[in-house]
């Protein structure tokens, strides 16, 4: 199966039912870190396993363990991307560096997948979820990659900030986008709204210093106060993005 219909397919089982979705952050002593999201869809294959090991043929048939670059996949659809605009372009070179871990079993019913990247200073993460959407127009519309309706598309700029002092999570709602996607509505929101009503988004951060307090009261924490982890319902990062914002302060 090839890298680009493989990933395509593995965002789709993903906005079929519920799913957990964990944005994971690790910031080293020095800055440096490592930014991965993380997808359970097995309950898609606790459910569905044998339509979909079917709908896949001979693939299916042994268990799906692949991992690639979003690099490799942009070599392959080279001629495709240099159609795109100088802009489109520069946001698709953001996630070349993403590496992409699949793991897929209809017998034992499970399916995971990861996006992961290692950063040198978080402010590197910029919007990094939305850049994805970009992906829509190399093949196929968005019909080609689901991922353009689910994590990169909920109207909002994501930025990440820390200083040693602080961390802070923050997303802008795009008023324009947002108008002009309620503008343009043809009853995909209220579809997006049912497959993700029962999933979830978790943050799970780990910091180099213990954590003194954060602005969201349903944070909870390691042993070692290090490791702090919330979640919301995928609805509400989908549609209410501010709600997932916070601020993190450290001990001395």
């Amino acid at each position: 199966m090839k890298l680009y219909k493989l990933l395509c397919f593995s965002f789709l089982i993903t906005a079929l039912t519920s799913c957990t979705f964990t944005e994971n952050i690790t910031i080293n002593e020095n800055g440096t870190g490592k930014f991965s999201v993380d997808m359970d869809g097995s309950a898609l294959m606790e459910m569905a396993g044998d339509q979909i090991g079917n709908q896949m043929g001979a693939t299916a048939k042994k268990d799906i363990d692949s991992t690639f670059t979003f690099k490799q996949v942009f070599a392959d659809k080279k001629d495709s991307i240099a159609k795109l605009s100088p802009e489109a372009q520069k946001e698709i070179k953001k996630l070349e560096n993403f590496v992409v871990t699949t793991k897929m079993s209809s017998e034992k019913k499970q399916f995971f997948l990861t996006m992961a990247t290692d950063f040198k200073n978080v402010n590197e993460l910029q919007d990094i979820l939305q850049t994805a959407s970009v992906l829509q127009k190399l093949e196929g519309g968005a019909n080609a990659n689901p991922l353009s309706s689910g994590l990169g598309n909920n109207n909002s700029k994501l930025s990440y900030s820390y200083n040693g002092k602080k961390f802070t999570r923050k997303a802008v709602i795009d008023q324009q986008k947002l108008a002009e996607k309620k503008k343009d509505s043809t009853g995909a929101g209220d579809m997006s709204k049912m497959m993700f009503a029962s999933s979830s988004y978790v943050v799970k951060y780990h910091f180099p210093k213990k954590i003194k307090k954060v602005s969201n009261p349903n944070a909870l924490f390691s042993d070692d106060r290090k490791t702090m982890t919330i979640q919301y319902t995928f609805t509400d990062y989908m549609e209410n993005p501010d709600k997932l914002n916070f601020e993190v302060e450290f001990e001395k």
